[in-house]
């Protein structure tokens, strides 16, 4: 009986892996992992319709297949293209794709506005790093960005779609994930935009994803709104008996504060199925009004595996040198001169950060009397 699963042999910048029939390039290229991988920026695996429409994942097919070893004449996206048998693909070797890929990035940032210093998704943007490797030192578009003003999506979303990048992740999540939608893309060329349909909020109990999803700072969580960087905080793994989602999380710590809540991502920054074999999307109790450590069963520090900013800062297995002072000064603790967070309050019972909905201000603080 012939085998009904066969496997395929494909050979990706000179290294050789075996995928089933069916598998795309990109996945291919994310089994042998590193910057063998194409960049993506719309494909999401975890969603049936996504793919196809940023191109950052073009290669050069050099070899079609042992049948056929005709290379083809264009660049393809891998995100959408199926492997052969026998077939050779270029990726970070081809100066083809170099070339066009820094051309892709160069569209993207054509409207993008350079506003990373006050964007929450600094430090874990796909775009930035897309920038950084294959962005231009200036740009050359000489023509006024189009612009479009903030949008509250609701209670817990704000929209900035001078940042968006036309992906259609978020409108894929809500017809797949949500089961229906509120919003999509309206118009068309330099006028399409994300928008809702008459000005609906999104009401979905799982609307909270399409932040998750968003590769760059276009959907924002307006509870985490300017509160921190996001390298400045620690995410911790938790989980809690939740009767709506998996209610597996990471937790994102600064202090004894919960700054936010997201899903569990995997390496390539996609949503990761929980222990439990259930989809690892969370709904919006767990991700907006669970702000406390008594809320959730505390697991480990979560491993970041995407390199970005968030990694450099996470050290596994570190060991803490000894502190010194305590056997200088006879076995006292020293003393701390001067505790900014104590003179100015924020420490003070009640006052905890995670539970303000938007930026700390002043007023936001009392003193402990």
């Amino acid at each position: 009986m012939a085998d009904e699963h066969p496997m395929l042999k494909v050979v990706i910048d000179n290294i050789t892996v075996e995928v089933p029939a069916g598998t795309t390039i990109l996945n291919a290229a994310r089994k042998i992992g590193g910057s063998v991988a194409p960049p993506a920026m719309c494909y999401y695996s975890k969603l049936q319709e996504s793919g196809g429409k940023c191109r950052t994942c073009l290669v050069e097919v050099s070899k079609g297949s042992e049948k056929d070893p005709r290379p083809m004449p264009k660049l393809v996206a891998s995100c959408r293209t199926t492997v052969m048998d026998g077939m050779e693909v270029k990726n970070i070797t081809s100066s083809k794709v170099i070339s066009a890929r820094a051309g892709v990035v160069e569209m993207l940032l054509a409207n993008h506005p350079l506003d990373c210093p006050v964007c929450d998704q600094a430090g874990e943007c796909h775009l930035q790093d897309l920038s950084f490797a294959h962005g231009q030192e200036k740009t050359r578009y000489e023509f006024p960005r189009r612009t479009f003003p903030k949008v509250d999506l609701g209670d817990y979303i704000q929209l900035h779609m001078n940042r968006c990048i036309l992906c259609y992740r978020c409108v894929n999540t809500a017809n797949e994930v949500c089961g229906s939608r509120e919003h999509g893309v309206l118009d068309r060329g330099d006028h399409a935009q994300i928008a809702t349909f008459i000005s609906e909020n999104l009401k979905s109990e799982f609307i909270g994803n399409v932040i998750d999803v968003c590769p760059v700072g276009a959907l924002t969580d307006k509870t985490f709104r300017f509160k921190n960087r996001v390298w400045f905080t620690k995410p911790v793994y938790a989980h809690r008996n939740c009767p709506t989602c998996c209610g597996e999380v990471t937790l994102w710590y600064r202090g004894d504060d919960i700054f936010r809540v997201t899903a569990r991502k995997d390496e390539w920054d996609e949503i990761k199925d929980s222990s439990t074999g259930k989809k690892g999307w969370i709904c919006n109790t767990c991700r907006f009004e669970k702000k406390k450590t008594a809320d959730w069963v505390i697991e480990e520090n979560a491993h970041v595996d995407r390199h970005s900013v968030i990694a450099q800062g996470h050290y596994e297995h570190q060991t803490i040198p000894k502190e010194a002072l305590p056997d200088v000064l006879s076995g006292n603790d020293p003393k701390i001169l001067m505790d900014i967070h104590t003179v100015s309050g924020v420490n003070a019972p009640g006052n905890n950060l995670g539970d303000i909905n938007g930026p700390a201000h002043s007023t936001d603080f009392h003193e402990n009397r």
